[in-house]
């Protein structure tokens, strides 16, 4: 019996240890093919409290899902605990649609305690359905309402949610009604330079589009990106980058609209992401960690944008008592604790410690985030390393906590054979065929499905989303829950609770590492499939 797992005794007495397979399945039978995290975790939870889960078969894991990001506080914190059990003793109505109420009264005040001042000080607040791609939505329609335009700007590798609209905006839209820019990524650069001069064409193409008559672009009422892409490879945007793009944005009268939603309240290591930078954006769509645990999502607007009419955007459940005192809690806990700031510290550790992995396994291309939302790019590193190959994985040294506006977003050096930063070789990092920021920019010649159409003369490694899964697997199988992502599901990602201690911290390293040089040896001993 493994660490912390349940004797067969406690189990056979709650009934557990037996239901554990025929919930998962009869989950299988009745749950419908779209279901996601149930296929690559098999687990079945019964308790949980803070970084730790307890599933149903008595082994514990080491939550670095935490919800999508939702659980700021980990699972069940005390705080939230007791939020919620007041609103439940108090008798309180738990479902008001959008009717005032004290708990609402307290949480948005609370909210805008936190928000940027010069947001604060104007802005008008929209609780939406209780999904963070309603709020999405709304921000949408609110920028066209107030605009009299219909155009809209997003970016590349960008995941708003997967409603209409959202999903329009979203990186992976196939009927696409919106603008698609380049977003700065250091690794990959769409520009083949990366870094700050990576940073600089990626703004400069955006101002040439804006200000193009002949662009073919309509005039936006809008434009939305997220500070860090997360379902897009925890891919952190530049400070001076960020800042270009609200200067752009300002200048042409075109809202700015901060996607929120899995960068708030503290995860990054600033209360809100776009505090990095100094921006106020005219928009913020919040959700996830909002609502402690909880089903919550608004919108928060500079006043002059609320042109609506009554009823213009509605939702039954938009007044979730439960999630507003729940999420006041958690606001004030992660605001008086100094959460924010403490997740920009051990970010940093982290960070180091996985870039000191890196050197010893060439299978990581880059380590990346900000705070504590993470990303373990995982490559194929014999790629191309043939005569004349192009080398190995590019060192994992891009990505700390800072922006290449303060330095601290230098490249990584390329392996051995390879080229240094900013020097872009045949076949690297050249826009595809539809422009700067198409979803493949780093494929040469017609676009593909597969990961990888390269020659070997490439100085970065293709993705390899086969290892990544292995290494997801070996995580599970140490007792220790992470998340894939990035543009071909190659990105280990790391969204651990903003309570996690130090020494939870070692232990999810200490785990990560053996299951990351048991997936390399298991990934070796397969017989080789056909290319790439």
């Amino acid at each position: 019996m493994g660490p912390g797992a349940r004797s067969r005794e406690e189990q056979r007495a709650t009934g557990e240890g037996g239901a554990h397979e025929g919930i998962l399945r009869r989950q299988a039978q009745r749950e419908s093919a779209a279901r996601t995290y149930a296929r690559s975790l098999p687990i079945v939870p019964v308790r949980a409290r803070g970084l730790t889960i307890e599933g149903a078969d008595g082994r514990r894991y080491l939550d670095c899902l935490s919800g999508a990001g939702t659980l700021a506080l980990g699972h069940n914190h005390p705080v939230v605990l007791e939020a919620v059990r007041k609103v439940l003793d108090s008798g309180a109505p738990l479902h008001v649609l959008d009717l005032a109420t004290p708990v609402k009264d307290a949480f948005v005040t609370e909210l805008f305690a936190t928000l940027p001042a010069k947001l604060a000080a104007d802005a008008r607040i929209q609780f939406c359905g209780p999904a963070g791609t309603d709020a999405v939505e709304a921000a949408l329609k609110l920028v066209r309402t107030a605009t009299g335009r219909r155009g809209l700007l997003a970016f590349s590798g960008a995941y708003h949610g997967m409603t209409a609209g959202a999903l329009d905006v979203s990186g992976g839209a196939d009927d696409v009604r919106v603008a698609r820019l380049p977003y700065p990524r250091d690794y990959r650069c769409p520009f083949g330079v990366g870094g700050e001069r990576g940073a600089e064409l990626a703004a400069r193409w955006t101002e040439t589009v804006l200000d193009d008559p002949k662009s073919g672009i309509p005039d936006p009422a809008g434009m939305i990106l997220e500070p860090v892409q997360g379902e897009g490879g925890v891919i952190p945007a530049p400070d001076a980058w960020l800042r270009r793009m609200r200067e752009l944005t300002e200048a042409r009268s075109i809202p700015l609209i901060a996607d929120e939603i899995q960068t708030g309240v503290g995860r990054t290591g600033a209360f809100w992401a776009v505090d990095h930078a100094g921006v106020v954006p005219d928009v913020m769509v919040l959700s996830k960690a909002i609502g402690g645990s909880l089903p919550l999502a608004v919108v928060v607007y500079r006043a002059e944008l609320d042109a609506w009419e009554p009823g213009a955007h509605a939702g039954t459940f938009r007044g979730n008592q439960l999630a507003m005192a729940a999420g006041a809690a958690t606001l004030a806990y992660v605001r008086e604790n100094g959460l924010a700031e403490r997740a920009g510290l051990l970010g940093a550790r982290l960070i180091g410690r996985l870039q000191g992995l890196a050197a010893a396994h060439p299978c990581v291309g880059d380590v990346r985030g900000r705070g504590l939302m993470l990303g373990v790019e995982l490559v194929d590193p014999e790629y191309g390393t043939g005569p004349g190959g192009g080398g190995g994985a590019g060192g994992a040294g891009a990505a700390g906590p800072g922006s290449y506006g303060s330095g601290a977003y230098g490249s990584g050096s390329a392996g051995p054979g390879g080229a240094g930063p900013g020097i872009a070789g045949p076949g690297v990092e050249r826009p595809g065929t539809n422009g700067p920021g198409s979803g493949d920019a780093w494929v040469t010649g017609p676009r593909t499905t597969g990961p990888r159409t390269t020659g070997a003369s490439d100085l970065t490694p293709p993705p390899d989303p086969a290892l990544a899964a292995e290494v997801q697997r070996q995580c599970l199988d140490r007792g220790l829950i992470v998340e894939l992502g990035g543009r071909h599901n190659a990105v280990v990602r790391l969204l651990p609770p903003l309570t996690l201690t130090d020494e939870q911290a070692e232990a999810v390293l200490d785990r990560f590492a053996d299951a990351l040089a048991a997936a390399e040896r298991a990934h070796r001993s397969r017989p080789s499939g056909p290319s790439r």
